[in-house]
């Protein structure tokens, strides 16, 4: 194969891995019906039940309110946001990682979404909340931005809670892989 062919030939295959990594992402939301060691089944509000298996170290996180006074620098932060008129982006929503996860993600890229908004994956750099403003200045791998966090935006701190937290009942989000043997669950949120 000349090495033209070649090289185009392994482009395509770069090109074409995290695609098939994102075709084989799954979420699947809805009330736990059972739970055991290694598995767990999902109903959805449709009423189809979703069986999956748990990975080895599946991760169980729970959402608590929280507020722009408990954002301190140094924390590791996730928001959607919206370029207003004011050319500054404004949070349509914030979390607050737990230690554990810090670096998820990181980065600010736009999120397929048809109100174009970034999401913002970044450490906290400076506050300004604690002077009366709702500003937040991030640094992130490759750049450095401001968030406006305006009045009635959410904000949750995620928390990591052990697997014995989810029960049959209880509203889960789970994000799970396809695998030939059928899905894998690898975090579950409680809702």
């Amino acid at each position: 194969m000349p090495f033209k062919a070649l090289r185009t030939a392994c482009l395509i295959a770069l090109l074409a891995v995290p695609a098939l990594a994102q075709d084989n992402a799954v979420t699947v939301a809805g009330t736990v019906e059972t739970i055991d060691a290694g598995s767990i089944s999902i109903k959805s509000d449709s009423g189809a039940v979703e069986a999956l298996r748990l990975a080895p170290n599946v991760r169980v996180t729970a959402n608590q309110p929280a507020t722009l006074a408990d954002i301190k620098p140094t924390d590791f932060v996730a928001s959607a946001a919206i370029r207003k008129e004011d050319g500054k982006l404004h949070s349509t929503e914030l979390r607050i990682f737990p230690e554990a996860m810090r670096g998820l993600g990181e980065g600010q890229f736009p999120m397929n979404d048809p109100r174009k908004q970034t999401m913002t994956n970044a450490t906290v750099t400076g506050t300004a909340i604690a002077e009366g403003s709702n500003h937040l200045k991030v640094k992130f791998a490759g750049g450095e931005s401001e968030l406006i966090v305006d009045p009635g935006v959410p904000v949750i701190r995620i928390v990591i809670v052990g697997k014995d937290a989810v029960k049959p009942g209880g509203k889960v989000r789970v994000r799970a892989t396809k695998t030939a043997d059928g899905m894998v669950a690898g975090s579950i949120t409680l809702q």
